[in-house]
């Protein structure tokens, strides 16, 4: 298969990206695929790719960024792909946003729950959703709307507190 940059030398570098489910392949050529910015030689993390660094340059403060609590310096993370403590995720949070929305396509969990949590985690999503759509009727000045909104926040809440209460 040749290169389908420069359509001469055979195609060694292939590439393949999703993209809101439509599937791109590009074959390129090792010349080509280094003129693109592509280091072949160093290692490249799942982290590097999601966030669009492989063999790109890297904001020199951001590189000597590193967790107060742990010390996990940010290339550190990139090799990994691992934190290493909860106060990394304040550290990188910058970072961390788009990796998560990219891998999972959503920046909202989704997944399993602990069974005694499951009713929380809802009442929290639900306040969620409702609390932006309260600021979406203020800021378009609905306000009966915005009233009702906030009124069904209010009852979650509520609800929320009797569940905690109880044993």
């Amino acid at each position: 298969m040749l290169c389908e940059s420069c359509n001469e030398r055979e195609a060694t570098v292939h590439l393949t990206q999703v993209v809101e489910g439509s599937v791109k392949k590009i074959h390129l050529c090792e010349e080509c695929a280094a003129k693109s910015g592509l280091d072949l030689q160093g290692p490249i993390s799942i982290t590097d790719i999601l966030l669009g660094m492989g063999g790109g340059k890297v904001d020199s403060m951001a590189e000597d960024r590193s967790c107060a609590r742990c010390h996990l310096r940010r290339s550190d993370f990139k090799k990994t792909g691992r934190l290493g403590c909860p106060s990394c995720y304040e550290t990188f949070a910058s970072e961390l946003a788009p990796l998560v929305k990219a891998m999972h396509r959503s920046e909202q969990h989704t997944g399993k729950v602990p069974a005694g949590e499951s009713l929380r985690v809802r009442m929290t999503a639900a306040v969620a959703v409702l609390q932006q759509q309260l600021e979406q009727a203020v800021a378009a000045e609905d306000y009966e709307t915005a009233a009702r909104l906030r009124d069904q926040i209010a009852g979650w809440r509520s609800k929320a507190a009797e569940d905690a209460k109880q044993p």
